[in-house]
């Protein structure tokens, strides 16, 4: 069993890292450069309200931001960052698998199984991966007298 703090679960928090910032900086690029051809071809996509390039460009624009987020924790993954990038995805992923998973009415069962799949996976790691970073922060922790904000870690 990998101890808190390890190498092992540093690996773990990479890895997942790594999978959430490539899926956003792809899905961001697509977005921002080609947004009539994300909504048309991203599964799901076309069952919400009519396409707005405005939208389109500026959700591609802010996931990119969040994927450069993810990429820095990624390449150090320091508490300072890791735990802020998560929360950061998940201030996006969270509503917007909630507005997702009440978009689905309306699709064939293989487009509602994938959106739902989609939606879900992205804020389902990030949860797992901050309760991960959180446990290995705790273990690193010194004593409560010489305890420090994470942000002076």
């Amino acid at each position: 069993m990998a101890r808190v703090g390890s190498h092992e679960v540093t690996a773990v928090l990479r890895i997942g890292l790594a999978v959430l910032a490539a899926s956003a900086v792809v899905i961001g690029i697509w977005n921002a450069v080609w947004p009539e051809h994300f909504y048309a071809n991203f599964p799901g996509v076309a069952l919400t309200p009519p396409f707005a390039e405005h939208y389109a460009r500026d959700f591609g624009g802010a996931t990119i931001g969040i994927g450069i987020v993810l990429v820095a924790a990624t390449l150090f993954p320091r508490t300072v960052l890791v735990i802020p990038a998560l929360l950061a995805l998940l201030a996006f992923a969270l509503p917007h698998a909630w507005f997702h998973l009440h978009h689905v009415g309306d699709a064939t069962p293989e487009v509602a199984v994938l959106t739902v799949g989609l939606t879900l996976g992205q804020p389902v790691l990030a949860l797992a991966l901050l309760v991960i970073a959180t446990v290995r922060w705790r273990g690193e922790r010194p004593p409560h007298r010489e305890r420090v904000l994470p942000m002076e870690a």
